[in-house]
């Protein structure tokens, strides 16, 4: 019960936190749409991968990073913690130097890439460029989010998540509706929920007490040093994080795809109907990434104290947490289909409403593989075994899905579209199985 509690304690505040987190787009696109229609929310599509890929890359700094720190905090070395921290800290600071530059002069370039056309360039363009400025701010909360809950601080990293997740609904609704400030209001919004979030985080770094001798006692036990990173240092650390990479820059990635595919089948219609099926995805992918970073630190944790039989009960809760969400996930998607299609169909569009309704139900049958692939790559990595994770998280993200997309919608349209994604993640659970039933044996 005492382990069981504590993977309780650990996943329950996680998934909270990442469903709140994943509020940060849902938000924008339920008040895009209804404040600009279905051009807002074609233009709030294109512009996802970008956000992607900035979450994609905090992810990977802060989960690979913080899963050394806790292998080592479990060996009692302290001084090799403070250099993860530091040289995570300097990672996400080299990468924010890089997303801001882009966004003060590649923004044009970027939003042709992505493939506005002139109905929805304008707004495509705005929504890029803030967010690239705000990109220090989403790194920064990602590296320090990941550190204080493997700090033992899982409560105060969901309430970090919740409240910039919060704030990102209340001011969406400020600044579009209220204020009419339109798409640059829904990013603007966007930017400034991980600065409240940070704001949040601080309270950990607050001194505790001082005794008579003027010694300050704080409750974090990881601190900025001097420190060099090295190209072995560097590889440690995305190593680790390279399933939250590869999760998150998937998502982006597909995005693109799917959006290219759906705009030669059904113009920007198209493209705002999976963009309902796009937002709704990550909020389902955010549930399973929660219990998969949940169990990181404690997989990490009896790992290091070489308490093979604790990592494998973990494993075993977790593997039981996936298949009640996806049960709860799909059941609810097929039956709500049309309610969940038309929250975003301001306009009442007959045909974004029937494209939108027939991809949730087909899109999310691969709910349950999904989960199953997700845990077992943030498993693996937990344990410094990176190999049979990363490979996890390139066949579900880059490998199967993205020919998969080009063969099956030329044979069979929308409706193969629609089933790449869980034919994708069903080949990649066979392969995660494997790896699982060759580590056991």
């Amino acid at each position: 019960m005492k382990l069981f509690k504590e993977y309780a304690k650990y996943t329950c505040s996680n998934v909270m936190g990442m469903l709140g987190l994943s509020c940060y787009i849902l938000a924008d696109t339920y008040f895009v749409s209804k404040g600009l229609g279905s051009n807002g929310l074609a233009a709030l599509n294109l512009a996802i991968p970008v956000f992607s890929l900035i979450r994609g890359i905090g992810l990977m700094l802060a989960m690979g990073g913080a899963t050394r720190f806790s292998i080592l905090k479990c060996q009692n070395a302290q001084k090799q913690k403070d250099q993860v921290f530091s040289q995570t800290a300097l990672l996400a600071s080299c990468f924010a130097v890089l997303f801001v530059l882009t966004g003060v002069v590649g923004t044009e370039l970027l939003t042709k890439l992505l493939g506005a056309n002139e109905t929805v360039y304008q707004m495509c363009s705005i929504y890029l460029k803030v967010l690239l400025l705000f990109s220090p701010a989403f790194l920064a909360n990602d590296v320090l989010i990941c550190f204080v809950r493997n700090d033992g601080a899982p409560q105060l990293a969901m309430t970090a998540m919740l409240a910039g997740s919060f704030s990102n609904i209340f001011l969406d609704y400020v600044f579009v509706f209220l204020c009419q400030m339109g798409i640059f209001g829904a990013v603007f919004a966007t930017g400034l929920a991980p600065m409240i979030s940070i704001g949040i985080l601080c309270i950990y770094f607050r001194p505790v007490r001082t005794d008579t001798q003027g010694n300050v006692y704080r409750k974090h036990t990881f601190h900025l040093v001097r420190t060099r990173v090295t190209l072995r240092d560097t590889m440690q650390i995305m190593a680790g994080g390279m399933p939250s990479l590869a999760a998150e820059l998937s998502s982006g990635i597909v995005i693109i795809i799917f959006n290219m595919i759906m705009f030669s089948l059904k113009g920007n219609t198209g493209i705002a109907a999976y963009g309902v099926v796009a937002n709704l995805s990550l909020v389902v992918i955010a549930m399973f990434t929660g219990v998969a970073q949940g169990i990181q630190p404690v997989v990490s944790k009896y790992y290091g104290a070489k308490k093979t039989e604790n990592v494998k009960k973990i494993f075993r809760y977790a593997m039981i947490t996936v298949v009640v969400l996806s049960e709860l996930i799909y059941g609810g998607m097929f039956a709500w289909s049309e309610s969940l299609a038309s929250i975003f169909n301001s306009e009442g569009d007959v045909q974004l409403q029937k494209i939108a309704s027939e991809g949730i139900r087909l899109y999310f049958t691969g709910t349950i593989f999904a989960g199953f692939n997700i845990i077992t790559a943030i498993y693996f990595t937990s344990q410094d075994q990176v190999k049979p994770g990363n490979m996890i998280s390139l066949l579900r993200g880059f490998f199967l899905i993205i020919p998969l997309a080009f063969l099956l919608s030329g044979l069979f349209g929308m409706k193969g579209l629609w089933l790449t994604f869980p034919l994708t993640e069903l080949l990649t659970t066979m392969t995660a199985a494997f790896f699982l039933e060759s580590v056991n044996t």
